[in-house]
């Protein structure tokens, strides 16, 4: 599949098959989310594959009641260890760094996902002390995002776009 076709058809889905996704899937899902540019290719992401039924139950509720992420048949959390860009970059690998290394391993998901068939959503709504609790992270690991993963059992008009926001040199 060509990248800018992914780009531009990939929408969020909401709405899943109960289908089940071979492990070989999500294998591929991950690699490619680990092979996301980090800043000084520290890579401070962690993934949790969630299929346990009740996990995601606690899921869906951390996530502000959002009861599409429980029928997923898989989710993909997205977390990042904030003290492992902290060991280099200080201040600004805890704080600044290790989101934007997460969110272009969250876009690797997305994109691959699509390309295999399969639905997503990134889901950045939830309560992150709930969810850390529900996951048992360790201090200092941050939850960023909450990926639902499955065949998609809807499909989604393409959403408007802005024409250009670019400007040249400066603002």
């Amino acid at each position: 599949m060509d990248v800018f076709e992914a780009i531009k058809d990939r929408r969020s889905i909401r709405k899943y098959r109960s289908d089940f996704i071979s492990e070989e899937c999500i294998r591929k899902i991950l690699d490619s989310a680990k092979w996301a540019p980090s800043a000084g290719n520290l890579q401070p992401w962690e993934f949790i594959v969630v299929t346990d039924k009740n996990v995601k139950r606690h899921l869906s509720e951390a996530a502000l009641e959002q009861p599409f992420i429980e029928e997923a048949p898989v989710i993909i959390v997205i977390c990042t260890n904030e003290e492992r860009s902290a060991r280099i970059y200080g201040t600004r690998g805890r704080h600044f760094y290790c989101l934007l290394d997460a969110a272009a391993a969250v876009q690797n998901i997305l994109l691959t996902a699509y390309a295999l068939g399969l639905g997503t959503c990134w889901v950045g709504a939830f309560d992150d002390i709930k969810v850390a609790a529900v996951l048992k992270l360790p201090s200092g690991v941050r939850t960023i995002a909450i990926v639902p993963l499955g065949y998609a059992d809807e499909t989604p008009k393409p959403p408007s776009r802005f024409e250009e926001r670019v400007q040249l040199n400066s603002y």
